[in-house]
């Protein structure tokens, strides 16, 4: 599995995650384009094709990006293809009811560069149906390219090179000096102590332990969830959440559940006896 490395640059600190995604070609053109924004890692969730860089409109569309698209591992799910990254950002064009933060593609390469604690990931979806909300939830972004409001509909290959051009800009300009910031685009680090960004693997278990221990205090219904885990989703994503935070939230939850475990363990043993 490739390992990225906190603290280093953001070519290398940042992964294009393509998900579900049907064309060859456009998989060969994704390449492409981040090959010559100078990042290198490309991830495909469940391709249409198994076999989607060797194939023949994939390797012609790739043109001299063919060392990427060779390289481009082939996972079974996003949280494979997000193994090591603690800052994943969805890409759509279409806004959710229940997403993470909305922010636009320079805010987003800002924050990136600034912070090099951050080892992300940006997610591509299907070409006809994009990201299910399901994966943007797992998000701590939502990007969306501020396009022609009348005509918004960016080709796969096209969203791909937006957002490795934003990134490169933004990455050469902080290595050469200071960046001008302002409003929603400072980074986390210029404010107070900013300590290890949590992961995503450590978010989603965070709140799985969470909606257990909501459902042991009759808080949730499981029958009826309603909005309820995904309101606390965008409300956490917010947050920004360091590896500390998510291990506070966690005892929290256990502190909950032990005591509720006991008894329903009492329970259990009192009605064994009694049978």
């Amino acid at each position: 599995m490739n390992k990225q490395v906190s603290g280093q640059s953001l070519f290398s600190r940042l992964r294009f995650v393509l998900v579900n995604t049907s064309s060859p070609g456009n998989i060969g053109s994704a390449a492409r384009a981040i090959k010559t924004m100078g990042f290198s890692e490309l991830v495909l969730v469940n391709p249409r094709f198994p076999d989607a860089v060797k194939e023949d409109e994939a390797i012609a569309f790739a043109s001299g990006a063919l060392d990427v698209l060779q390289n481009a591992r082939i996972v079974g799910s996003v949280e494979e293809a997000l193994q090591g990254c603690n800052f994943a950002a969805a890409v759509s064009a279409r806004l959710r009811e229940f997403s993470p933060p909305v922010v636009s593609p320079r805010e987003l390469a800002g924050q990136l560069s600034r912070d090099t604690g951050l080892n992300a990931a940006l997610l591509f979806g299907n070409e006809r149906f994009g990201l299910p909300n399901e994966v943007v939830q797992k998000c701590n972004a939502l990007l969306n390219i501020p396009a022609n409001p009348d005509y918004s509909s960016l080709n796969l290959s096209q969203a791909v090179q937006v957002l490795a051009y934003e990134c490169r800009m933004t990455e050469l300009e902080v290595q050469g000096g200071p960046m001008q910031t302002s409003g929603d685009a400072r980074a986390p680090g210029e404010v107070g102590f900013h300590g290890q960004s949590a992961s995503v693997a450590e978010i989603e278990g965070m709140f799985a332990h969470l909606e257990q221990a909501l459902v042991a205090i009759d808080f949730l219904n499981p029958d009826n969830p309603k909005k309820l885990m995904p309101r606390l989703k965008r409300m956490f994503s917010r947050a920004q959440l360091e590896t500390e935070e998510v291990n506070i939230l966690r005892g929290i939850a256990r502190q909950i559940l032990e005591p509720k475990q006991a008894k329903a363990g009492r329970q259990e043993q009192n009605e064994q006896g009694e049978g």
